[in-house]
């Protein structure tokens, strides 16, 4: 939010203020978090009266095709009991949704006033004034389940002490095997795989030059890619690889056994576009893939691949490097409200209402169902206890596990070059052809080294 616009919000509150102790009424139905420790009888006569509050106005807000029916019965649910509110919908995909508002302003029609971006992303938008802030832990009190709000995605969701986004879904990855295969090769898949020391070098599939996937391994190692240590950018891969510990040494020439592998082999995984369908047809049934890492919105495509009844899954930590556990990102989404709504009440409280509505825990299955989305605020058992299908509860436990293994997903715009500045250093090594780690590392150190002064370090 723009800082004058602060203060002069700052200013209006007071002359509120000033006029309410003189008689003077106000529409304010923030509700603060309820204290169990007090006689809640008053809190509970304001929560019913705030509640009792009309909401009006009107709002737009964005949703992808797919999760239409969902959103529009969490507006018609609110519109019915607020017959003075308008919700309408801009249908568009996240990612161009962010298009527009990256290549015009929030003052634009077509940007939405409510919706959803990617943790990782939150900086960029957040530092160029494009969401409004909102009141996160009155929210969440309200909807239950977040015993620690800021150890949570709303932690990532703050800028000078005020949220400027709700938690909407949590993500990790987590690992798939198909049964089928690992009967076939005598591999019993109960227990942690090491990735290298398997029957083949397809066994463990994992597209290690897209970051994504490759941080799965740097982070169980305690290798940065790139971290903000108060303002100063840092990276692991500056350093020599003589610099690394015992730990990090023996995970990175992992890595680079398993490229030499695959190089030896002739295979295509390292391929930045044929290497896709060469983990499909390798984990479809029949093929040599026993173990592969996604999230829950791959369960149906993993499922399919595998045939029915052969697939399970555990958490990211079920595959080691040189005996080093995975470890992902606490990554997800946020549901945010467009700055231009700011300071106009109407659309603020319904934009708000909205937003609860989405979250709403008692619908977190139909949420599933409609968008493979996991909330936060929703323990395991609930989703355990529906009529989702087995493996789709399967998945959502292990997600959730992995998540509490894994570190929160970097949300600082600088992280960006970090994508291409790995997955092009990896995939230099098919046209180097290091002879061993070191020169391998030689490749990534120099790759880093030239985006760290890129970004002034």
């Amino acid at each position: 939010m723009n800082k004058n616009l602060k203060k002069l919000m700052a200013l209006m509150l007071a002359l509120v203020l000033v006029l309410a102790a003189c008689g003077g009424t106000t529409n304010d139905t923030t509700e603060p978090p309820a204290d169990d420790t007090t006689d809640n009888t008053d809190a509970d006569t304001t929560e019913d009266e705030a509640d009792a509050t009309p909401l009006t106005g009107s709002i737009t807000v964005q949703a992808e095709e797919g999760w239409m029916p969902y959103y529009q019965a969490a507006a018609d649910k609110i519109t019915a009991a607020n017959p003075d509110a308008t919700i309408e919908f801009i249908q568009s995909g996240a990612f161009d949704h962010m298009g527009i508002i990256n290549e015009t302003s929030v003052t634009n029609e077509d940007v939405a006033d409510v919706f959803a971006i990617p943790v990782d992303q939150f900086g960029q938008f957040a530092n160029n004034d494009v969401l409004a802030a909102l009141d996160a832990p009155g929210m969440a009190a309200k909807l239950g389940g977040f015993d620690n709000l800021d150890a949570g995605l709303a932690g990532n969701l703050k800028l000078d002490d005020e949220y400027l986004a709700f938690p909407f879904n949590i993500e990790s990855l987590a690992v798939f095997v198909n049964t089928a295969n690992a009967e076939t090769a005598g591999i019993d898949h109960t227990q942690p795989v090491e990735m290298n020391d398997t029957p083949t070098e397809a066994t463990v599939l994992l597209p290690m030059f897209d970051a994504w996937y490759g941080v799965a391994p740097n982070l169980g190692a305690g290798i940065n890619l790139l971290v903000d240590n108060n303002g100063t950018f840092e990276s692991t891969y500056t350093g020599t690889y003589e610099e690394l510990n015992e730990t990090q040494k023996s995970v990175f020439d992992g890595l680079y056994s398993y490229w030499k592998r695959h190089n030896d082999a002739g295979t295509a995984m390292f391929d930045a576009e044929a290497g896709w369908g060469y983990i499909d047809t390798e984990f479809t049934t029949g093929g040599n893939g026993v173990f592969r890492i996604g999230g829950p919105w791959d369960a149906a495509t993993f499922q399919s691949q595998a045939g029915e009844g052969n697939l399970e899954v555990y958490p990211i930590n079920h595959i080691t490097v040189a005996g080093t556990p995975l470890k992902h990102w606490q990554g997800g989404w946020a549901l945010a409200i467009n700055a231009r709504v700011e300071g106009d009440e109407e659309k603020h409280a319904l934009a708000e209402a909205m937003i609860m509505e989405i979250v709403n825990p008692d619908n977190a299955v139909e949420l599933f169902k409609a968008t493979g989305k996991i909330l936060e605020n929703v323990p395991a058992d609930v989703y355990e206890g529906s009529d989702l299908s087995d493996i789709d509860k399967k998945a959502i436990s292990q997600v959730l596990e992995s998540f509490a293994v894994s570190e929160p997903r970097p949300t600082f715009p600088e992280f960006g070059p970090v994508w291409d500045t790995w997955k092009n250093s990896v995939l230099s090594w098919n046209t180097v052809n290091p002879a061993d780690p070191a020169a391998a590392y030689a490749e990534v150190h120099a790759a880093f080294t030239t985006m760290m002064q890129q970004l002034g370090q």
